[in-house]
């Protein structure tokens, strides 16, 4: 794996992450693959005020995972999922990684197995 340095990752991709870590964001995400919704639609589905759900898409919006547009007196959102392709892609660096080691971890059981036998 090559080395990278904090100034070869996106801008952010902190900001994505971070939006990323919380089930109920996840969950809208969820939702929003699906159409866009207003903050009424999107709370439904939780115990939750329309103020928590309108933070959690502040968060989004944020991390630039969510665009609001103003439709009459509705502000319906919609997912941008272009940010997440950064995040994916910073994670497939790590894919040599674990193949790598899950090939010298099935090197070993081998051994082991042929010296048993």
């Amino acid at each position: 794996m090559q080395q990278l340095n904090q100034t070869s990752q996106p801008q952010n991709l902190d900001a994505v992450f971070a939006a990323l870590a919380d089930p109920t964001r996840r969950a809208i995400l969820t939702r929003l693959a699906g159409g866009e919704a207003s903050v009424n639609e999107l709370a439904e589905p939780f115990r939750m005020s329309q103020p928590a759900v309108s933070k959690h898409l502040k968060v989004l919006e944020r991390a630039g995972l969510v665009e609001r547009a103003i439709d009459k007196q509705r502000r319906p959102a919609r997912l941008k999922a272009a940010p997440m392709r950064e995040a994916v892609k910073w994670l497939e660096e790590f894919s040599k990684f674990w193949s790598t080691s899950f090939d010298q971890l099935d090197d070993l059981l081998e051994e082991l197995k042929k010296s048993e036998s």
